[in-house]
């Protein structure tokens, strides 16, 4: 592999491969160098620094997932992973690669490099895997996770593949919330997290945002009303801390730092939705809730989508192994495992590029989507100052904008734009209060060409301008 990292030594548990020196410490190979990891231990509070006792990962669980059994076929399917060449596999009901019609599938990078599947590679792309996910890929990951994030509880964690991240969310709600239980959610948030959460009809507790993310004062208050009014508190809380979808900021670390603490205090986990880590526009990547994470109390969800392709439908999740491998029953049981050949071809395209040229290809995402970012701040000045407020945001690739003197958007969104020759989402969509005028919209700059950007933008100033008039506000001069 080119310029290649070299992977810590485990394989198929986040603890295998570590080995106990003579101080009584579990050493980790990383590179050429080893990272000294604590013993197992009962963490500190991040709110008191006491010893804390071991989070009963039960409370997290209910009862429709613990009546999830593993599949025994698919259990010897991880034995059937790890066979060696002498092994005669008589067990699992595999289909024979020589009946699939491909030879070969070869694909070619952006810089010119070559993929080729064959053989071996090719049967492995094409055939059932473990739920877990491929091996190789699995091992990358780790290694990946480990080097942007070092979790404070690394000993606890496991990875897993999933069918894109939003598939892990949804498992990981399916696994935890019962019908009525209260949840956290940012305040507006993504849209398909409302989706997956509305079937379970669940008691939303609402966290505003402004330009440094959620508000944890206002969590906090939240969760003391509800112990003195003595009700049932939160078993976790939905949150996309980089470039949120749609207000585009970025969660501070000081505020990440408030958030895990009442983490820690009210006893919830928390589910950090993070597709947008890698598009950042500042100089110093944004900490994660996982690399905070002492207690084991974060479930990570890293995606593909935005660095290589969201038609390969890959995310990871990481998290502790006790509800890592409750959730992977849920995608054993719904699609078996997340697709093969997807996972095979990044897993290629890594052993390619080696980690420095794959880093140096999500910096040119990052940069291109920068940009694009600046055109569309560069239009806005021109065509919204004084109609329209907004933000420039920090990473993603949505602008949030509050549009002057109009208590709702939706019409203006679906007439007025459309009319124009323009498209947006009206702010309404991000809230989960059903009836809830909102004044902002948001755009998104990611496909739009320069051109479109500043038309675009030019015309959705003309579409305010007429729809303020409708409400018989005069914008300030």
């Amino acid at each position: 592999m080119k310029n290649l990292i070299k992977r810590p030594l485990f394989k198929g548990s986040a603890v295998q491969g570590r080995k106990v020196n003579g101080l009584g410490q579990k050493t980790r190979f990383l590179g050429s160098h080893t990272v000294q990891m604590s013993p197992n231990k009962p963490k500190e509070s991040a709110e008191t620094n006491v010893e804390q006792q071991p989070i009963d990962y039960d409370y997290f669980v209910n009862d429709f997932s613990k009546l999830r059994q593993p599949s025994v076929i698919r259990e010897l399917n991880k034995l059937y992973s790890q066979k060696t060449t002498e092994m005669i596999s008589l067990a699992g009901g595999l289909p024979n690669t020589t009946t699939f019609p491909f030879e070969e599938i070869a694909i070619r990078l952006n810089d010119g490099s070559c993929i080729t599947l064959k053989e071996r590679i090719l049967h492995d792309s094409l055939q059932y895997i473990p739920t877990q996910g491929y091996p190789p890929l699995l091992e990358k990951l780790r290694e990946i996770v480990w080097q942007h994030h070092r979790p404070p509880s690394w000993d606890l964690c496991e990875i897993l593949v999933t069918p894109g991240a939003q598939d892990g969310i949804c498992k990981a709600v399916e696994m935890s919330l019962r019908e009525g239980e209260a949840v956290i959610v940012q305040n507006p948030t993504y849209s398909g997290t409302a989706c997956l959460l509305e079937p379970f009809r669940p008691d939303l507790i609402f966290v505003d945002q402004d330009e440094n993310g959620v508000i944890p004062e206002q969590l906090e208050d939240a969760l003391e009303k509800r112990v003195k009014s003595k009700m049932k508190l939160p078993k976790m809380m939905y949150v996309n801390p980089t470039g949120a979808n749609p207000t585009g900021v970025v969660l501070s670390t000081q505020r990440k730092r408030e958030v895990y603490r009442l983490a820690c205090k009210y006893n919830f986990i928390i589910l950090e939705d993070d597709p947008y880590f890698y598009l950042y526009f500042d100089d110093k990547r944004p900490v994660s809730f996982l690399s905070l994470d002492t207690e084991g109390r974060v479930l990570r969800f890293d995606s593909f989508s935005k660095i290589m392709s969201p038609g390969f439908r890959v995310g990871f999740c990481t998290g502790p192994k006790h509800l890592i491998g409750r959730i992977e029953l849920h995608v054993q049981a719904a699609s078996l495992h997340a697709a093969s050949l997807p996972q095979v071809i990044i897993d290629k395209v890594i052993d390619t590029w080696g980690y420095d040229k794959l880093f140096a290809h999500i910096d040119s995402i990052r940069n291109y989507y920068k940009s694009k970012r600046d055109l569309m701040i560069e239009a806005s000045n021109k065509y919204l100052t004084g109609i329209a407020e907004w933000n420039t945001p920090t990473a993603g690739m949505f602008l949030w904008i509050k549009v002057k003197g109009i208590p709702d958007t939706k019409n203006l969104v679906c007439n007025e734009c459309i009319k124009e020759g323009v498209m947006f989402v009206m702010g309404h969509a991000y809230y989960m209060e059903k009836d809830k005028a909102c004044q902002y919209v948001r755009a998104c700059f990611s496909l739009a060409t320069p051109e479109q950007i500043d038309i675009g933008m030019q015309r959705l100033a003309t579409a305010i301008r007429r729809e303020q008039k409708r409400y018989g506000y005069t914008p300030e001069k």
